[in-house]
């Protein structure tokens, strides 16, 4: 997938205010200082697009960006674009929701944001995937677990996504990797797909964005 264009759109407080869902779209959510940010630039290949910061709950609102990309398959025919003819492009959303966990807010307003994340997930009809991010620096949390067995209730798509995997060794992150998806096991029939990823190192980006446009085109040719 190459991507023509990352554009922030709009934070939205509630899903009222979410733009028109007339597209295939990709929420991103994780436990406070996960990388989210970090994994969202490098996927869009702009380092300024989402807010990164060292401070646990910086993201309050939904924030959508506005993503164009021509299929891996067809980049060919993106360099004819360049020439004056029209090649495919999948327009889809990104979606940065807030953190969960350790960010220092009263409870009112983690009730609010739990309030409104579950709205958005259960309602907005045209999320096709959450990527659930997971840090592999670590063993398997009880919160990251409980929240995946929210999305299975919910009956909510997601892929889980282990972030920073260059801030340890191949090893402790292979052994952190297969320990959550054991954990896992105890309860889910099937698991879902998971993805390694490192924003510094790029890794797991060409993979990702491969199953967006899958996904991507299920969702445009939903006859097929």
């Amino acid at each position: 997938m190459l991507i023509k264009k990352a554009s922030y759109v709009i934070s939205s407080p509630d899903i009222k205010q979410c733009p028109e869902g007339n597209r295939a779209e990709y929420a991103f959510i994780g436990r406070s200082n996960v990388g989210k940010s970090s994994l969202i630039n490098m996927l869009s290949g702009h380092q300024k697009l989402a807010k990164t910061s060292g401070t646990p709950g910086k993201t309050q609102l939904i924030n959508f960006f506005d993503m164009e990309s021509i299929p891996g398959s067809q980049q060919e025919g993106a360099d004819r674009d360049k020439k004056g003819q029209t090649g495919p492009t999948q327009k889809w959303y990104i979606v940065d929701l807030p953190g969960y966990g350790f960010a220092k807010v009263s409870q009112s307003q983690r009730n609010q944001w739990e309030q409104m994340i579950e709205n958005y997930l259960r309602k907005r009809e045209n999320l096709v995937n959450v990527f659930l991010l997971i840090d592999s620096r670590h063993e398997p949390q009880k919160i990251d677990l409980e929240f995946a067995d929210k999305l299975g209730k919910w009956e909510i798509p997601f892929a889980l996504t282990f972030t920073k995997a260059d801030k340890e060794t191949q090893k402790v992150v292979a052994k952190n990797v297969k320990s959550f998806l054991d954990a896992m096991r105890k309860t889910w029939q099937f698991l879902p797909r998971n993805f390694v990823t490192s924003a510094e190192k790029k890794l797991g980006r060409d993979k990702i964005l491969g199953f967006i446009e899958e996904c991507n085109y299920a969702f445009d040719n939903p006859e097929q």
